[in-house]
């Protein structure tokens, strides 16, 4: 029963993910321009949030290198984007961050803590300099111009990362090596012990999830138009798909996706709205998640549901309760109605025979 329960579940959410990636490729047909280049921005954000949870989620390793893995991808499509069609620069790009990440991987998954988090970060850095210095003294450019394309291709690109970056979450969570992943994370001394290859499926996964990171930036380049180091190797491109997962909560495949997204619309009305205040109200933001929403969104609406099904439960039992309490006094309700009935029809009967 429990095993047949579980196959429903997976199916049915297999159903949901197709059926949101069919509404998603239908959808440029039914919107206007400035809501698909919003949809175009949440995709984006979704992917490589997705791609950081895939392996930091199950295993609670904090990676910052996210921007160097996208940072590559733009600077793959400034590179050779006037001559090599842009869905082979997306090849080309995923496969350079693979081994980019699995370069890091060998270096830094022996590491834990607070140690993996500076190294990663300093990676960014490091390879965020090297291609400005040299922009600077060997190709003699500031940056380079990137030819764009139109709004409807860019989303059909991402929308296709997305969807495959998706399924593979999707099947990662329910596989093996998913749960491997997760044994790694509650403690990966434990599972080596138990026979499972902690540092092979660290670094194999971590590279893995690069490869749609580095797709990802191949694609966004075109939007961007102008890419410099600075641009393509942001350090914010690091914490924000941390700071999205964190909102979203990483234990189910749907938080990140709704933290990214909720947490993309947010940042783009306070960039509209408040620009000025717009990292201080964004701070705050967070500051709040953090403190009143452990876990993340997801995490807190398992538990308003469970808390919520309690009182139901209870709510039911103490109707059903006072269902069967009247019944038990029903009958005796309705003794003493009788006996008050018959006397008072003795009483004005006498008061008749008075009068």
């Amino acid at each position: 029963m429990l095993i047949s329960t579980i196959l429903y579940e997976r199916k049915f959410a297999l159903a949901m993910i197709v059926l949101c990636i069919l509404v998603l490729a239908i959808a440029p047909g039914f919107l206007p321009q400035y809501t698909l280049i919003s949809l175009i921005t949440i995709l984006m954000y979704v992917t490589l949030t997705l791609s950081w949870a895939m392996f930091s989620g199950p295993t609670n390793y904090i990676s910052l290198a996210t921007a160097a893995l996208f940072g590559v991808g733009i600077y793959t499509t400034a590179v050779f984007r006037a001559s090599i069609p842009l869905a082979v620069i997306i090849i080309i790009s995923g496969l350079i961050s693979f081994v980019l990440a699995f370069l890091i991987g060998l270096l830094t998954l022996r590491l834990k803590g607070v140690y993996f988090i500076l190294f990663t970060f300093g990676v960014t850095a490091l390879i965020r300099n090297m291609v400005q210095w040299w922009e600077t003294h060997v190709t003699l450019t500031v940056g380079r111009h990137v030819s764009g394309l139109d709004n409807e291709i860019i989303y059909g690109f991402i929308l296709v990362i997305f969807a495959i970056t998706l399924l593979a979450s999707f099947f990662l969570r329910h596989s093996s090596i998913g749960m491997a992943l997760q044994g790694i994370g509650e403690n990966d001394e434990a599972a080596e012990h138990i026979g499972i290859d902690v540092i092979r499926i660290k670094i194999l996964i971590f590279a893995c999830s690069a490869i749609f990171m580095g797709a990802t930036g191949a694609v966004m380049a075109t939007r961007l138009r102008y890419v410099d180091p600075g641009i393509a190797f942001d350090p914010l491109l690091s914490f924000l798909p941390v700071l999205m997962a964190i909102f979203g909560g990483t234990s189910r495949l749907e938080g990140p996706i709704l933290g990214a997204t909720i947490f993309t619309l947010l940042r783009e009305f306070l960039l509209t709205k408040y620009p000025y205040l717009y990292m201080l109200l964004m701070g705050l933001s967070l500051i709040g998640v953090i403190l009143y929403l452990p876990g993340g969104l997801v995490v807190q609406a398992q538990r308003w549901w469970f808390r919520a099904q309690i009182q139901w439960a209870k709510t039911k039992f103490q109707w059903q309760m006072l269902k069967n309490r009247w019944q038990e006094e029903k009958p005796r309700l309705q003794l003493r109605l009788a006996q008050w009935r018959l006397r008072v029809g003795w009483r004005l009967g006498r008061k008749r025979d008075d009068a």
